[in-house]
């Protein structure tokens, strides 16, 4: 017959905590967090494009510059003031391959502003300029 010992430690409670669950759960907020953000940057502002009947779909990628209602002009999403556009657009185009600039100008903004912005991109070295419209239905 086998005695037991009472201060035998076969039976050791464990006290560590598995953090395997805890692991999982991190790592799927991580994946949603990382698909959703693109989504709400690009939310961020809302443009309303001026409709036209003739409207083509860009098929080309290029440099997007946003001007919202408030007159905020973003460059690539980021904001940039007027007065630094040129400078940031200029190193924008010696980096990539196609020059071409798009122009996302909401419908109530001043006809003064667009064609500033469009003389800077092309003062910037644009070789291409097109203004994004919505197709009218």
């Amino acid at each position: 017959m086998k005695k037991w010992n009472l201060t035998h430690n076969s039976h050791k409670i464990i006290s560590e905590i598995n953090i395997t669950p805890l692991t999982d759960v991190m790592l799927v907020l991580l994946v949603i967090f990382m698909v959703t953000t693109p989504l709400l940057v690009m939310e961020s502002f809302k443009i309303k494009l001026p409709k036209a009947v003739t409207a083509d779909t860009e098929t080309g990628k290029g440099i997007n510059i946003s001007i919202t209602p408030e007159k905020i002009i973003y460059l690539n999403n980021k904001i940039v003031e007027l007065e630094r556009l040129f400078d940031i657009l200029k190193a924008e185009l010696t980096i990539v391959s196609e020059k071409t600039v798009i122009i996302k100008a909401d419908k109530d903004i001043p006809h003064g502003m667009v064609v500033k912005v469009l003389d800077t991109a092309k003062q910037a070295g644009a070789e291409k300029l097109s203004i994004a419209t919505e197709p009218e239905k």
